[in-house]
């Protein structure tokens, strides 16, 4: 039990944080609140905006996988912390 307080302690701050690193996040990315979890430069919690962006230069495919992958969640590309599912999300076209 004091496990999970802990941890709800500690995404309680890196939210916090996430949100003071949002200035840089385009609008959309503010708007449904991946900066709780990621920034431009570095990595929070996900990882920074900049080196999802490097992964996928290139690739004509990437605004549906990315877009997939957003709505669906998953965990294993970028570490071993899952991202939560968010299925109500739109992304931009």
């Amino acid at each position: 039990m004091k496990s999970i307080v802990v941890s709800m302690i500690a995404a309680a701050g890196l939210m916090v944080a996430g949100s003071a690193m949002a200035t840089d996040m385009p609008a959309v990315a503010k708007k449904n609140n991946c900066t709780a979890c990621h920034a431009v430069d570095k990595k929070v919690v996900g990882p920074a905006w900049k080196d999802v962006g490097a992964k996928y230069k290139g690739d004509a495919t990437a605004h549906d996988k990315l877009s997939a992958k957003v709505k669906k969640g998953g965990s294993g590309s970028w570490g071993s912390m899952p991202m939560p599912a968010n299925p109500r999300l739109v992304m931009l076209t």
